[in-house]
């Protein structure tokens, strides 16, 4: 069994048909330098797959644990542990497959079976169609057939339990290997109040279902204890989505408004899967791909918007707040990623790549398919996005959202304002200008 993005020994796909159809089990985790070679050596996200790696290895201490390049180590362990198949939970982006393609073909060549499963979506592939089976790019049909087609077949726990006698129980004497062995530093992600694992998430889950009920009320207000953070738990497995959703569904039928729009975000999510499975050209361009022909601000004067972006010295409060919160602590609230998108695309005329490759390095949730998701949303390039010539107004955002000023007030403490970078009335007419000179 190789552990991936699903850090947790319940609920488990790939691990319950393993136990299933398997006498002995080895459960393995690699950390590969392959992911980890181009981050920053102080990454909370590497910081947060290890000790949940480490709470994994608690709870199953037959883990093996290494450090090697995946397409390299997994064929070569699965010849020297002597097994007949590797079992995986499926991953959807380009890279991950490609990969996984590569280990297919080795194991192959030793007679050794490759089999992976869906487990980190609801719902994937060519499960929900239109009816003309094509895929979906319009949310709210996607959203209809997608909760049509929800049962309890598809929301079942798999149930892992009921075989786990059959994992080999040989506790590793390699300890799992700290951060400074794979090459990291120690970030703050002890200091953020942020629990890790499967303990961590379930933490977490529990908190949230005790207001989950007011969701769609407070959801939009960064100030406000509203979402469940939950994102880097699903990100990296250490919650099952099934459970979320199994839970969140139960309570919508029983009458939560909360829990309905919550269920909602999470079949943004397999829909932004679908997406990147459909139409792999969204990583690196628009998914409306007369948008491509946009002429973006470049050169020195849109480098150095671009790095006051980065910095949160726009001159536009509640745009450096949230910048403020993504560099500090790896999280920005959802609302406030519409707001923050919107502005650098729009209000500066900035290519929605480059903030992008922005957020995919600083947030702890970091997702590639709802990351583009959500740029190409906010750029209106992409799957049922917002009209192009719907522009965020960020003194009215504010207004609206932290009106009594906590979430900047606390975020810009201590720093004086500085003047707007542009004039958001004058910015707006530029960005309507933008994009209907490339308008069909």
């Amino acid at each position: 069994m190789w552990f991936r993005r699903d850090l947790r020994a319940h609920d488990h796909a790939a691990l319950y048909e393993a136990l299933r159809a398997c006498e002995r089990v080895h459960a393995v985790f690699v950390f590969d330098p392959a992911i980890l070679g181009g981050l920053p050596r102080r990454d909370r996200r590497v910081e947060f797959v290890r000790e949940s790696v480490a709470e994994l290895r608690r709870l199953l201490p037959g883990l093996v644990v290494r450090h090697a390049r995946a397409a390299d180590e997994i064929p070569r362990l699965a010849g020297e542990l002597g097994v007949q198949a590797v079992f995986a939970n499926r991953d959807y982006e380009a890279a991950a497959i490609a990969r996984d393609d590569a280990v297919r073909t080795a194991l192959a060549r030793d007679r050794i079976a490759f089999h992976a499963f869906k487990d980190q979506a609801v719902f994937d592939g060519d499960e929900v169609l239109t009816q003309a089976g094509k895929p979906y790019t319009v949310f709210t049909p996607y959203k209809n057939a997608w909760l049509a087609k929800l049962d309890d077949f598809q929301l079942r726990s798999y149930a892992v339990d009921k075989h786990a006698h059959r994992l080999v129980p040989t506790p590793q004497a390699e300890p799992v290997p700290s951060l400074a062995d794979l090459g990291f530093e120690a970030t703050n992600l002890r200091e953020l109040d942020l629990p890790t694992g499967v303990s961590g998430g379930a933490a977490m889950f529990r908190d949230f279902l005790a207001h989950i009920d007011a969701y769609g009320a407070t959801r939009d207000f960064p100030a406000l204890h509203g979402t469940s953070g939950l994102g880097v738990h699903l990100r990296f497995g250490t919650v099952s989505v099934r459970e979320l959703a199994r839970e969140a569904h139960r309570r919508m039928r029983a009458g939560s408004e909360g829990a309905g729009v919550w269920l909602s975000e999470l079949v943004w999510r397999d829909f932004f899967f679908q997406v990147l499975a459909h139409f792999p050209h969204v990583v690196d361009g628009a998914f409306r791909r007369e948008y491509d022909a946009i002429e973006w601000e470049s050169g020195a004067h849109a480098d150095e918007r671009f790095a006051a972006w980065c910095e949160g010295r726009t001159g536009y409060p509640i745009v450096d707040a949230a910048m403020a919160q993504i560099n500090a602590t790896g999280f920005m609230h959802n609302r406030l990623r519409m707001v923050a998108a919107s502005f650098l695309v729009k209000d500066l005329g900035i290519d929605w790549r480059r903030g992008e490759r922005y957020f995919a390095e600083k947030l702890n949730d970091y997702d590639l398919a709802a990351n583009n998701g959500n740029w190409q949303w906010a750029a209106s390039t992409g799957c049922d996005a917002q009209p192009w010539f719907r522009i965020f107004n960020p003194e009215s955002q504010q207004a609206k959202f932290d009106p009594e000023g906590s979430f900047v007030g606390y975020w810009l403490a201590g720093r004086k304002a500085v003047p707007p970078i542009v004039a958001h009335g004058e910015a707006r007419e530029r960005a309507l200008r933008r994009y209907a000179a490339v308008r069909p």
